[in-house]
């Protein structure tokens, strides 16, 4: 994964060959905070400004700045896949709901 930690929020990190640059975007905001630079330093330093900026911006408009998570989620499956994991999850003895969060879980390193 291409995750970078910037004062404790973390970013998605591309890199754009249109511009010859790298793009980060931070994840989990109430609304979009990107960067850019040509370096691991440089994203450092203006991701910092970046989020900054954002919420500063946040606190004089009076929005909250992160997003909340509800634990909900619509997921679409091809119909066949749907069946094979029912069947998986009862084979384990577990919900479906159990058996997509624990496969959630091991992919994510998610406690």
């Amino acid at each position: 994964m291409n995750i970078m930690t910037i004062a404790d929020q973390k970013a998605v990190i591309a890199y754009d060959p249109e511009i010859d640059m790298f793009r980060g975007e931070f994840l989990g905001l109430s609304g979009g905070a990107d960067f850019y630079a040509t370096d691991i330093e440089g994203l450092h330093r203006e991701g910092e400004i970046s989020l900054r900026v954002y919420l500063e911006a946040c606190e004089k408009s009076g929005r909250e700045p992160y997003r909340h998570f509800s634990g909900k989620f619509n997921v679409r499956i091809d119909p066949r896949l749907h069946e094979a994991v029912v069947i998986a999850a009862g084979s384990k003895g577990q919900s479906l709901n159990q058996f997509v969060a624990e496969a959630i879980q091991k992919q994510t390193s998610a406690s």
